[in-house]
């Protein structure tokens, strides 16, 4: 069975809106980066700016030193804080294009399928071995991308969660060095 005309400028269609709103969300997802960089160098400038002249206040060595460490935990809490809002970004981006990926390979597969049903009700006679081996090879292909798919999914979660472990750890260790600090 042919695609009509009227099938084929639907199918662009479809495919020409998910990728205007995949185009939107990517944009919106660059004005959110633009807005975070520009927050955190303004916020860097101020603190530097205060930090600077609390440092140059210091009557002598431990005030220095006990100055230092005040302003460097909030520093290194708000580096982890901004990287970790880059990454949200990035992988709500990366997300988005996936849905898109999966949604258009599942219509895909969806019409390919369709087309092969309707071709064979119209094989000719002897052609039924032929026909069925088709069908298993269609459903063994969809079955390994659903698989894939999931792994892939399951990466992602694993990564997150790593990513968020190792933002904790981080915030922990630049809490334990700045103690170690004052304690010396």
């Amino acid at each position: 069975m042919m695609m009509t005309p009227e099938q084929v400028i639907e199918a662009q269609k479809a495919n020409l809106e998910a990728l205007l709103g995949f185009g939107h969300k990517s944009f919106s997802n660059i004005e959110k980066a633009v807005e975070l960089n520009l927050n955190a160098v303004k916020g860097y400038m101020e603190e530097s700016t205060e930090a600077v002249k609390a440092l140059a206040s210091a009557k002598d060595i431990q005030e220095f030193v006990s100055i230092s460490t005040s302003v460097s935990q909030p520093l290194a809490e708000k580096a982890v804080a901004y990287g970790k809002e880059v990454y949200q970004l990035t992988s709500g981006l990366v997300a988005e294009a996936g849905k898109v990926v999966e949604q258009h390979v599942a219509d895909s597969n969806k019409k390919l399928v369709e087309l092969f049903d309707s071709a064979s009700k119209n094989a000719p006679a002897g052609s039924e071995g032929a026909v069925a081996l088709m069908k298993s090879a269609l459903t063994a292909a969809n079955t390994a991308y659903e698989g894939l798919s999931k792994a892939t999914k399951q990466a992602a979660e694993m990564a997150e969660a790593n990513v968020e472990a190792a933002t904790k750890a981080t915030i922990k260790a630049a809490s334990s060095a700045g103690k170690a600090r004052k304690a010396a």
